[in-house]
């Protein structure tokens, strides 16, 4: 049973450490005021382990697990199973984690914890880089960014790694994507998958103003154009096959979003050009998947 919450209920204080502008503080207030005070967050080694400030402080106000980089899925699915023992049933279990925790070190515990459908929720804050260390790439990061390891004369070549779709082929009950631009929904979907026994995975575009190279002024305006240019659609999947898209995009060209960034400042007109034409294969083929000839949902 879900323990009530209130909305102006603050779980975060303030006092953390976190860089002007960050994401992911945004995310976690507002993934704590989805869950409400019975919560219990796993927390790897990311950004997260820093802004919540050096032992015995915290900025959060329930319990937090630091746990190795490799393991929060492990450890999240050992304190359910500990809380169950104890009759906890009610108590939520939150592992919350970082790109690189997640789609690289972390998968291999996050990919079992999925498979035996352990019942925790899972927040990926993606800011698309090894942050905490320096912006190294990851696995998260685009095609043709910036990183202190992929500089502007080699940049990362490749594609992001697509966890989403990674989630929903483990068929858990539900896996969907979210941004802090959109606060509503975000909060929608935590307690959603909050609601929901089994596994839950929530992905989380958290802009990170040193690493993207922006103002700290303008990470929610950043975040609502990768959605608006369908970089990073929000949406929605239940047992690995139901797909909703929730936020309708305005469609507008991918140059927006990347000029908008330091990161990408060495890209030619040639380089912006595939992009927009990956990007606009891959929206079509969610389209396919969530059944739809046009969109005509939602527009927070």
């Amino acid at each position: 049973m879900m323990t009530r919450f209130r909305e102006e209920e603050e779980l975060m204080t303030s006092g953390h450490l976190a860089c002007q502008g960050c994401g992911g503080p945004i995310a976690m207030r507002l993934a704590l005021k989805a869950l409400g005070e019975d919560t219990i967050c796993v927390i790897p080694a990311c950004c997260w382990t820093i802004i919540s400030g050096p032992f015995p402080y915290s900025a959060l106000k329930v319990p937090i697990m630091h746990t190795a980089f490799e393991t929060a899925g492990a450890a999240a699915s050992g304190v359910r199973a500990a809380l169950d023992i104890q009759g906890r049933s009610h108590t939520k279990v939150l592992a919350w984690a970082g790109d690189g925790g997640t789609f690289d070190i972390g998968l291999q515990s996050l990919s079992g914890a999925a498979e035996r459908n352990d019942d925790i929720i899972y927040i990926c804050y993606d800011n698309e880089a090894y942050m905490n260390t320096g912006v190294q790439r990851s696995s998260a990061t685009p095609d043709r960014a910036w990183t202190t390891t992929t500089p502007s004369g080699h940049p990362k070549r490749g594609p992001k790694k697509n966890i989403v779709e990674i989630m929903a082929a483990h068929k858990t009950p539900y896996v969907a994507t979210a941004s802090v631009a959109y606060p509503e929904d975000l909060m929608r979907k935590v307690r959603r998958a909050a609601e929901t026994r089994g596994t839950t995975f929530v992905h989380v575009l958290s802009p990170c103003p040193p690493g993207w190279r922006i103002d700290s002024e303008a990470s929610i305006r950043i975040a609502r154009l990768a959605t608006d240019s369908k970089v990073f659609p929000i949406y929605e999947v239940e047992n690995g096959e139901k797909y909703q898209i929730n936020v309708k995009p305005r469609d507008i060209p991918v140059a927006e979003y990347l000029k908008a960034q330091g990161r990408f400042n060495h890209l030619a007109a040639e380089d912006i050009a595939e992009i927009q034409r990956k990007i606009d294969h891959e929206w079509r083929r969610l389209m396919q998947k969530a059944m739809m000839d046009s969109y005509s949902g939602s527009h927070y």
